[in-house]
């Protein structure tokens, strides 16, 4: 019998005949015919399985790089279902309502758009997750957002720019501590590396948005005044129902790990609506846990606004997200990816060189992968050496792995982060994408910048490790 574990080989060319492949698929199935990516992603999944038997590949192998690309996403598994839960119980206690309510006090139309890109910000350098941030002030603005007559993409693109500039710069941040784990280096000097980058992309994010805010038209008040009596004659609209929001800030603060986090998070909004609403029954809570909160307000916008959330409403992204790391974990298996950024790095010779290839590895491990924790392990293990070998500080290494791994995430419609947004926020990744200012601009800066660093500002006692 012919003995299947065997070295295969493969070789630059027909890696990237593979890649193109791939994306010829993932392209013509989700951008020309429109189908939702589960369906494109499991038809390259099966095309690479059949291609990795036909080279050579056990069927062994292949069913290990599976399940070596799922597990690094089990842990944001658990966090998209916990979320789900998190936003039915607070719509059920009043915390979101209790947002929309007072941010109609404050927000105008025309400075809507900063007021959230900054907001979003400061939530998400609080808590140090941009996940959170989306889940609840994103959900919040989105509202506010729809009857203010705000484009939803736009609303999003917000949203999205705001919570992951806020988690690129956090010292709570599990991807920037990642980052400098990588590097092994100080997590401060990270930061202050990652502001000459970040706080431009953030002026020119915060620049555009102004701009496009003042060609909104203002509603009329008396549209809003309704709307904002009609949150408080069906929600419990008062400063208590914020109980829950302090409580997840403060686990972020005492760096409480996401899932019991959120699990705290939800049974305190549970626990807040009790309190207010005690005739309920416990097959009522446990129903807007599973299956979302359904409101019944008379107005259809109202109810479209807050029936929302539950574990169920995540399960389709969750999909998503297993055939994608899926799909990651077998390209990684077969030494696809491997191959090509060894061969990138082969190429280096000076720094400009060296920051573009790391950037284009993390932004190509983001849309081959879709996993943002692998976007900065993969080309921060393979291209460490080469920032040594040219006597180059790693702080250059980290923030080039953040601003083009972590952060190009979100723009990714298949990736981790993409699909989440997608899922909580209700809409499709391509609308929000091309108004996601800031994981646009990032990396082009991260780029930019490496081709200023001199060769003669780099000696061994500059190398931070």
């Amino acid at each position: 019998m012919k003995k299947e574990n065997k070295t295969v080989h493969i070789g630059v060319a027909e890696a990237v005949l593979i890649l193109i492949v791939l994306f010829c698929i993932l392209g013509f199935l989700i951008i020309g015919l429109h189908i939702s990516p589960q369906v494109p992603i499991l038809t390259a999944l099966t095309f690479l399985m059949f291609y990795g038997k036909i080279r050579g590949f056990s069927w062994n192998d292949i069913m290990d790089g599976l399940e070596s690309g799922i597990k690094p996403g089990i842990i944001p598994l658990m966090i998209f279902l916990m979320i789900g839960s998190l936003i039915a119980c607070w719509i059920f206690s009043g915390t979101i309502p209790t947002i929309m309510y007072f941010g109609f006090n404050i927000i105008s139309a025309k400075f809507f758009l900063p007021t959230v890109f900054i907001v979003c910000s400061l939530v998400a350098i609080t808590c140090g997750s941009s996940f959170t941030t989306v889940s609840t002030m994103g959900i919040a603005f989105i509202g506010i957002g729809t009857v203010l007559g705000i484009n939803p993409g736009l609303t999003v693109g917000a949203i999205v720019s705001g919570a992951f500039f806020g988690a690129n710069v956090s010292p709570l941040s599990g991807t920037t501590n990642l980052a400098t784990g990588i590097g092994e280096i100080d997590l401060y000097t990270h930061i202050k590396s990652l502001l000459l980058t970040d706080i431009p992309a953030f002026v020119i994010s915060l620049v555009i948005y102004f701009f496009l805010g003042l060609g909104t038209k203002s509603v009329r008040l008396t549209q809003v005044t309704l709307m904002m009596q009609q949150i408080k004659g069906h929600f419990w609209v008062s400063p208590w129902t914020l109980i829950p929001v302090v409580l997840l800030l403060a686990l972020a603060w005492l760096k409480v790990p996401a899932v019991p986090s959120l699990i705290a998070g939800s049974a305190m909004g549970l626990l807040v609506g009790f309190i207010h609403n005690p005739k309920i029954s416990i097959s009522t809570l446990a129903s807007y846990v599973m299956n979302g909160y359904v409101a019944h307000t008379g107005n259809k916008m109202l109810n479209a606004l807050f029936s929302k959330g539950g574990i169920s409403s995540m399960l389709s992204s969750a999909a998503l997200i297993i055939l994608a790391l899926a799909l990651g974990g077998t390209l990684i298996k077969f030494n696809i990816i491997g191959v090509l950024i060894n061969k990138m790095s082969s190429f280096v010779n000076t720094p400009g060189k060296l920051v573009l290839l790391t950037a284009l590895g993390s932004v190509g491990v983001n849309y081959l992968v879709g996993e943002q924790y692998l976007s900065i392990i993969l080309p921060g293990q393979t291209f460490e050496k080469s920032y040594d070998r040219l006597e180059l500080p790693h702080k250059y290494l980290t923030r080039t792995l953040n601003d083009a791994g972590a952060a190009v995430n979100s723009i990714v419609p298949w990736g981790v982060s993409g699909t989440f947004i997608s899922g909580a926020l209700q809409i499709e990744a391509l609308k929000y994408i091309p108004f996601a200012f800031f994981p646009i601009i990032v990396p082009l800066l991260t780029i930019i910048l490496g081709f200023f660093v001199k060769k003669q500002t780099i000696t061994k006692k500059s190398l931070d490790k």
